[in-house]
């Protein structure tokens, strides 16, 4: 993967300065000085590069692209269409959107359209169509980034009409939705498309599901929209991409990326430090969307302003967690943004330069990042994670348990997690890849939580086990079809017989139940807290039983609480409890994977990260990263180049706070 290093540019901010020329020269001229190889430009714009309809002004927006280009960075274009100028509403006021109270939402921050308004699409076609046409051929702009975080749900008659209409052609007859939906309960049976409501609030459960598909489904009409006019403009090398969000919930990842030439996110470390566990996997979960690398498009360049407290990440912590990304599949790397604006909602936001125009103190820490790129050259170039382990990450399943936790405090992100860090903690790769990913690369997948599992899916994991792959489902899997009703038979549904266990019964725990002493779980009295699950064994089946439950509710006392069962040349751990130590899970998670023979990328001592990358003659790399606040000493098992300082280490390496090594094995 060849490595781009840059920031959010806006020289619209400062076009008002008597001479903007010399304010952009004086800019770029910092930029070289942190190594800066691309910029994003133009995706908050519109008002300038449309200042009356049809009336464009690019003039700016070339010079910026030029001056740019002739210091040797490129350029990533933005279409502005998060950001529909003042004159655009006022002129068609039915594109803001509406909000679940049924008002409009005003005009002055961003994203504040209808998704599905005709009369905002003609506009988005208006303008982007111009930007193709314009900058489509540009040699020094190499990709395009399509809107800017999409976030506006909108509850407007029109998308009303629209959600019936996405009904009636998926379900073909009303009388298919009421059977899926099972609408005789509470009297709800339609007799017409035009009385199903968008759902505000707790709803029918199929309702509430396909209006999150339907979110999906107008996101990515709209989008491609967009990518239909750029891609006969643009040149062969010039990719598109979408900048999402940390584990944003509001439609399916999946499916948007799929159009999309490579995948993009925004991440913001906010309050307190980096927890490199939890960011690895929303690193790892945004590689998964196209199963490749991806870029890093946004990140604080130190603070933030959008929180309670905007703590300054401490020095060399934002080279860590740079280098964080790069270790899980980042080829690109953006600061948001370059300088302060004078005005503007965003005023205390980290930036690289002031308003002034002149380094702020992060500025050095980003030369530091930039020197590190230097001297690897293009020794990335091409090199790629290869996990032996993937989590299943469903979006059906997590809005169907959003909207139905049954206890409160379950939630579907930090149940994947609980498998996820245990696995990080032990410098273990991961993909995080959809439920319909194909498997056959892997030796352990585990299924967390998806309560709703397709046919195909099922079909796909039971192949997966069948072949000698190590499965592991949890609580709540299996439970659901795809319409979100309830299966005629229990959990795990179509996976019981490769389980070799059925559920019972489940219960939302009150007060954690305790759990037989037992060494696959490390102590005396292991607990499981949130959720627990009954467990039974399918006669004629040869079920281990690793953990059962103490006297705890009456319901669960002695029965079984995680099982594993051989099928096929493989095997299916079933866990039926939520365990509530952090040192059970890993203990757990650790069993888990001596089973099922998967091997950490390096041994490290505990907050050293380490990642292997293959490159494309199969050699390797591995950067490793001190995320303590002290000195570390990483014993290693064979002699290599550390790439960064150009020396060699052999027997044991020693990181400084937050130091970060490549090696290459000699």
């Amino acid at each position: 993967m060849t490595l781009s290093f840059g920031v959010a540019y806006y020289p619209e901010h400062w076009l008002h300065l008597p001479d903007p020329r010399a304010a952009r020269a004086a800019e770029i001229n910092l930029m070289r000085a942190a190594s800066f190889n691309v910029a994003r430009l133009g995706e908050f714009a519109w008002s300038l590069l449309e200042p009356a309809p049809g009336q464009f002004d690019f003039g700016w927006l070339h010079d910026s692209i030029d001056e740019l280009a002739q210091a040797g960075i490129q350029t990533v274009l933005g279409t502005p269409s998060a950001a529909p100028p003042a004159w655009l509403v006022q002129q068609h006021p039915g594109i803001l959107a509406v909000d679940e109270a049924g008002r409009r939402v005003q005009f002055g921050n961003r994203c504040h359209y209808c998704v599905n308004a005709p009369e905002f699409h003609s506009a988005v076609q208006r303008l982007v169509g111009a930007l193709a046409r314009e900058f489509g051929q540009h040699p020094n702009v190499i990709g395009w980034q399509i809107d800017n975080e999409y976030n506006r749900y909108c509850y407007c008659e029109r998308c009303q009409q629209l959600f019936q209409q996405f009904l009636a052609q998926r379900y073909g007859s009303l009388d298919q939705l009421n059977l899926h939906w099972a609408t005789p309960y509470w009297s709800q049976t339609y007799q017409d498309w035009a009385q199903i409501p968008l759902p505000i609030g707790p709803h029918n459960p199929g309702l509430m599901l396909e209006h999150r598909r339907f979110v999906t489904h107008s996101y990515r009409r709209f989008q491609k929209l967009q990518i239909d006019l750029l891609r006969p403009q643009i040149h062969p090398a010039a990719w598109i991409t979408h900048n999402f969000m940390f584990w944003h919930d509001g439609y399916d990842h999946y499916d948007l990326s799929a159009d999309l030439d490579l995948a993009s996110w925004d991440w913001y470390v906010g309050s307190g430090h980096l927890d490199y566990q939890a960011s690895g996997a929303a690193h790892d979960l945004v590689r998964g969307y196209k199963r490749r690398s991806f870029w890093l498009m946004e990140t604080q360049p130190g603070n933030v302003n959008w929180r309670k407290v905007n703590n300054v990440l401490n020095r060399g912590e934002t080279r860590a967690a740079i280098w964080h990304a790069i270790a899980h599949g980042a080829q690109a790397a953006l600061f948001w943004q370059w300088r302060s604006a004078l005005g503007g909602q965003e005023q205390y936001h980290g930036t690289l330069i002031d308003q002034a125009g002149r380094p702020r103190p992060f500025f050095s820490e980003a030369q530091d990042i930039g020197r590190d790129f230097a001297a690897l050259g293009g020794v990335l170039d091409g090199a790629e994670l290869r996990p032996q382990v993937a989590i299943l990450n469903s979006y059906d399943s997590r809005w169907s348990i959003q909207a139905q936790r049954h206890h409160n405090n379950f939630d579907y992100v930090s149940h994947l997690l609980h498998y996820y860090k245990p696995l990080a903690a032990r410098n273990i790769s991961v993909d995080i890849v959809s439920p319909d990913a194909p498997l056959e690369q892997y030796q352990l997948v585990i299924v967390p939580a998806q309560v709703i599992l397709s046919p195909a899916q099922a079909a796909a994991l039971e192949a997966f086990v069948l072949g000698g792959g190590h499965l592991v489902l949890t609580i709540r899997t299996g439970m659901k079809d795809g319409y979100n009703a309830l299966l005629p038979q229990r959990q795990p549904g179509l996976l019981t017989r490769a389980a070799g266990v059925e559920v019972e019964e489940y219960y939302a725990l009150e007060q954690s139940a305790p759990l037989q002493g037992v060494p696959q779980l490390g102590g005396t009295e292991s607990r499981s807290t949130l959720w627990a699950e009954r467990l039974a064994p399918l006669p004629g089946c040869d079920v281990q039983i690793l953990a059962r439950f103490c006297a705890s509710n009456g319901w669960l006392d002695g029965r079984p609480a995680v099982t594993r069962h051989a099928y096929g040349r493989g095997q299916v751990t079933y866990v039926g409890v939520y365990l509530e130590s952090l040192a059970d899970q890993q203990v757990l998670v650790d069993d888990i994977v001596a089973c099922s023979g998967v091997q950490p990328d390096l041994a490290a001592p505990e907050n050293i990260e380490a990642r292997r990358l293959v490159q494309p003659g199969g050699g390797s790399l591995y950067i490793l990263i001190n995320h303590n606040r002290f000195p570390a000493v990483v014993p290693l098992p064979w002699k290599a180049a550390n790439l960064l300082c150009g020396q060699p280490a052999a027997g044991e390496l020693s990181l400084e706070p937050y130091g970060v090594a490549v090696l290459q094995p000699v």
